[in-house]
Formats: C-alpha cells, structure tokens, sequence
C-alpha cells in the first residue's frame, strides 16, 4: 500500500468511526458535537467572532491578510451538522493560502431550522458584509458538499434579485443535486466508502421537509435555467475521483459552460469526499487548497503570498 493510499484509509476510517457510532435515536446535538470532535485541529489563523444580521459567524485571518478582500465560507455537513468549529482549520488554510480575510457563516441547521433557513442565513450576511462598506467585486464564496451547493445558491439568488455578484467562487465536492439523479451515484457506488445515495437522498429530505421539491433550483443549483447560470461569476470545483457526488460537480460545470458561463471542474485521483478536510493526513488538501485559494486571490485582484510565508 502507497503511503499516500494509506493516508486516505487512515481518513476513511475516522469518518466510519463517527458515522458507525450513529443510530435512528442518536441526536442532532451529539452528531454534531461527534463531528465536531472530528475535526479537532485550529488552524494557525486568528479568530474573532461577530455576529452578522443575527447570524453567529467567526473571521479567520492569517498573518499578512488583507483586510479589505473577503472570503465568505459555508461549511458542509449536509445542513444538519458542521460547525464554524468543525470548519476552522480549512477556513484558516483558505485565509492563508489567498492572503484574504475568511468569514464563516454559522448558518441554522435542520431538523430545527428546515429550508429556507440556511439559504436564509447566507443571504443575510452577505447583506451584513455590503453593508460594512465592502464592495462585491472583493468578495468571493466558497464551500464544501452542503455548504459548496449553499454558496453557488447564494450567487443564484444575487443573480435573481438583480444584485451585484461576488468575484468567484470555490466550491468542493458540493452538493448542486439534492435530487441524487446524477449517473456518478451509481457508477462511484463501489468507490465511495461513505456517501450512498439513500444517505444522500436522505439528507435532502430532512433538510426541506414536505413541502419543498429537491428538484427546486433554489435548493439544487444545478436545476437552474441556462440563462441564470451563465450570468455566474468564475467557478472552480474540485471533487474526489472516489465520490458519488461526482456528477454534482461535472454536471454543474458543464452547464455553466454550455449557457457561456466560467466553470472549472477538478477530479483529484484517488480522493473522497471533502478531503480538502483532512491537511494533516493529505498533501492533497493542501495542494487543493492552494489551488483554490489561488484562483480565489487573482479574481479577488490580488497575488496570494508565496508558500514560504504562510
């Protein structure tokens, strides 16, 4: 076994060994505090926290971030668990990487709070971020799974009410179909040692309830009409090669292009979901988010700081 093979079944077996301890009476409280546990580490970044139109959110600045460019952050956990703690080290990298400030977005989650609350809460503080005098142009999302398909259905919905969009946006392993209809939930089955399509389909039903369709291009981004999508700023999104939701990305990307729009599509080998979450397991995180972080910055208008100072 590669070590790099190794790296990755080192991570799967956490991930199983929270997963596995969940049952139909477990709770929302303690799976979230579980997933929280999971994701221990704290990033080098200095962390502040406000509150944002009500929404609790948490700015991470790494040494020399420029506090005039701003990356919003969804966290992903399929709108029922994560947390600005589980989220801290990756928001911590991005502000790193990018040589921008990152906000996280401690949006409501479901069962509690069902659809429209997330969507609700993003909107709010991007609001919030206008409002403190920073300009659109110096703003840019980015998420992962959940919080990847929240931050594409935020730039929908600016697009929607005819609003200034952000510079870009970085979304990984996001979910753009709440649906499950993409071909990747079939054909990555046998990949995918955690996301299966009943979880998948699943979540999506406990996140809107009965009377919101997962069909909705409100909540699956990639149900939104051609003419809508090519009004999007540049996308980059990246995806493990072993994921179900691999079509998610594909599908998104190539209808962006198709209506005219800028998307990116990466397929790192051999990765799973989100492994953008594990640097101190993966070089690949790193390298991924570097990427990501760089894209970011040269939309944003700026140069990231080199790897040596960082």
């Amino acid at each position: 076994m590669s070590a790099e093979h190794a790296g990755v079944e080192r991570v799967i077996a956490r991930v199983k060994s929270v997963y596995g301890r969940w049952r139909r009476d477990t709770t929302p409280a303690q799976m979230r505090s579980d997933w929280d546990d999971l994701f221990s580490a704290r990033g080098d970044a200095a962390v502040s926290d406000v509150v944002a139109n009500g929404v609790p959110c948490r700015w991470h600045t790494a040494s020399g971030a420029r506090p005039d460019r701003v990356v919003l952050y969804f966290h992903g956990g399929g709108f029922q668990v994560g947390s600005l703690d589980s989220h801290r080290e990756i928001m911590s990298l991005v502000s790193g990487y990018s040589g921008a400030r990152v906000l996280g977005v401690g949006y409501r989650l479901a069962p509690e709070h069902r659809y429209p609350a997330a969507h609700e809460d993003a909107m709010a503080v991007f609001e919030w971020l206008r409002a403190q005098g920073i300009d659109a142009r110096h703003i840019a999302l980015a998420g992962d799974s959940a919080g990847g398909g929240l931050a594409l259905s935020l730039a929908l919905a600016l697009e929607e009410r005819g609003r200034a969009l952000p510079a870009a946006c970085y979304a990984m392993s996001a979910w753009t179909d709440l649906t499950a209809s993409g071909e990747s939930y079939e054909t990555r089955a046998s990949m995918d040692p955690i996301h299966q399509k009943p979880m998948i389909v699943a979540m999506a039903r406990n996140y809107l309830g009965p009377a919101r369709e997962a069909s909705d291009p409100r909540v699956s981004p990639l149900m939104a009409a051609p003419a809508r999508l090519s009004k999007l700023p540049p996308l980059l999104l990246q995806v493990g090669e072993r994921e179900t939701v691999v079509s998610d990305s594909e599908a998104f990307a190539r209808k962006v292009r198709e209506a005219g729009g800028k998307a990116e599509v990466q397929v790192w080998p051999g990765m799973i979901h989100v492994f953008q979450q594990f640097p101190s397991e993966l070089r690949e995180a790193h390298d991924a988010l570097a990427q990501g972080a760089t894209f970011l910055a040269a939309r944003l208008g700026m140069q990231p700081p080199t790897e040596s100072s960082q």
